[in-house]
């Protein structure tokens, strides 16, 4: 039996940092709106990370909602630390990304987010941020979920 907070079927993001003209992206799930007017999300982001070091520094980040067959990037993305592997590298090498908004971001996400840094606090081995929401765009209805990593035995139950 899965433990609690592994039954619900997560969606799955990845969020885009930037810093010195690089981009870094991790995976995260555990990521939720928290108010409707103006649209505000709160992500926790784990600690000893390139992505806390860069939203620590920054300003925005762009959350990415992931496409179902965009699974096989959570290896490099959420598996790999950006502090030892050059994530912006990896991305353009693999002609993985485009500009929207004057941001790198993933190519085909089912959408993305534009988000501001509002606030952050400790909690635990991760820092909960909260975001305002500056633009969107949605692109397909489909979303990378945390069952279809257990299916494809990307991550385990």
């Amino acid at each position: 039996m899965r433990r609690p907070w592994n039954l619900i079927d997560s969606p799955v993001y990845s969020l885009a940092t930037y810093t010195e003209g690089q981009v870094n992206m991790n995976i995260c799930t555990y990521v939720t709106a928290i108010s409707m007017e103006p649209k505000i999300y709160a992500i926790a982001i784990y600690k000893n990370t390139k992505t806390l070091e860069n939203m620590l520094e920054t300003k925005y980040a762009v959350l990415q909602f992931l496409h179902p067959e965009q699974f096989k990037l959570v290896k490099n993305l959420g598996q790999r630390s950006g502090l030892n592997f050059n994530k912006n590298r990896y991305l353009s090498k693999n002609n993985l990304v485009e500009s929207w908004n004057g941001y790198d971001v993933l190519k085909n996400t089912a959408a993305r987010i534009l988000l501001q840094k509002v606030d952050f606090k400790e909690t635990g081995d991760h820092l909960l941020f909260t975001f305002k929401a500056e633009k969107y765009k949605s692109y397909h209805p489909e979303v990378l979920t945390s069952e279809i990593l257990r299916t494809k035995k990307i991550i385990r139950a």
